[in-house]
Order: structure tokens, then C-alpha cells, then sequence
């Protein structure tokens, strides 16, 4: 009997997910990201935990967003200008969204406790919340969960940041004091 419902089961819910899938496949290829963020979530360039791991299906394992390394009680920062979507508690942790001018993309930050409230206008580089103390996500430890969304599809926030942002900036001379000059 139970072999035969596991049957029944698969030959109903099967074609639904594949056809989910396909269609998830086949869509059109979205715009890019534009490189709008003026300022790390948390930090100045904190260390990323865990990337960015696209899943292959809509349902499928994957990491829907980017980890990146913070203490409890440090502001969370919004990576670009836009209005607050959402600010409150999901699943017991707290989350912050905010929808990014000028754009159809919507960026999320968590656990955070927030400062904002839901229609908020915020400025790039604008504290939206603290870090909420450890959690299961990053193993116990404190960190921020910082995801990217077009629509319900899930985007490499990194996307987000222009390269001088993202890399560092390029490198610059300064001078060397307290060192004495070449003789001739």
C-alpha cells in the first residue's frame, strides 16, 4: 500500500515540479544589476563567509545570498538609496528589506533588528538596524545574511557594488616619513 501511494504521490506532484522548473528555466534573461551600492552592508569590506551559490531549480539547495562577517550590535547599513519595504520579525529573526531606487530590485538584510520602519525613505550608507546576536545561519556566530531579490528570483547582491567597492579601490602611494633622503 505505501508503495503505491508513494506512486500516486510522485505521478501528481512530480509534473507540477518539473513544469515549475521548466518554466523557471526558460525564462527570459533579466537585465543586469546595476552597480548602485555606495557602502557594505556591515563594516568597511567585511570578510564573506559564505557566497553567493545559485541554485540549479527554483526549489533546489543553493544560498540565496551573501554571509558576510559582523559582531552583535553593529549597524547594518543600507547598500543603496530606496524606501523600506518591510521591517520586522520572520521566523523569530529579525529582517529589514529595502527597495532600491530607481530600480525593480529589492535587497534584504538578517537578523537585524531594526531602526526603520516600513516606508522609510533611505540614503545609501543609512544605519537601518543592528546586528542581532548569533543564530544558527553562520554557525553560531554573528553575522549578516544580505540578499538581493528581482521580483520573487533570488540575485548576487554583490552585483550591487561598483569594483572600486568591491576590490578595495586601487592602490595609492603615500609618503614615507622619518626616512632619510638618498645621499649623491
Amino acid at each position: 500500500m505505501r508503495r503505491a501511494m508513494r506512486w500516486v504521490w510522485a505521478a501528481a506532484v512530480l509534473p507540477l515540479v518539473l513544469a515549475a522548473t521548466a518554466a523557471w528555466a526558460d525564462d527570459p534573461p533579466s537585465p543586469p544589476v546595476p552597480a548602485i551600492g555606495r557602502a557594505w552592508p556591515v563594516g568597511v569590506r567585511p570578510a564573506v563567509l559564505r557566497g553567493w551559490e545559485p541554485p540549479a531549480t527554483v526549489y533546489g539547495p543553493g544560498h540565496r545570498g551573501v554571509d558576510v562577517a559582523a559582531s552583535a550590535g553593529e549597524p547594518v547599513r543600507a547598500v543603496a538609496a530606496g524606501r523600506v519595504s518591510y521591517a520586522g520579525r520572520v521566523a523569530g529573526r529579525g529582517v529589514v528589506s529595502v527597495a532600491l531606487a530607481g530600480t525593480d530590485l529589492r535587497t534584504t538584510y538578517e537578523p537585524v533588528t531594526a531602526t526603520v520602519r516600513k516606508g522609510d525613505e533611505v540614503a545609501a550608507g543609512e544605519v537601518v538596524g543592528t546586528v542581532e546576536p548569533g543564530g544558527a545561519h553562520c554557525g553560531g556566530r554573528a553575522c549578516v545574511h544580505w540578499g538581493l531579490l528581482r521580483g520573487d528570483v533570488y540575485v548576487n547582491p554583490l552585483l550591487l557594488l561598483p569594483p572600486w567597492l568591491l576590490n578595495g579601490g586601487p592602490s595609492r602611494l603615500l609618503p614615507v616619513l622619518g626616512v632619510p633622503l638618498p645621499e649623491e
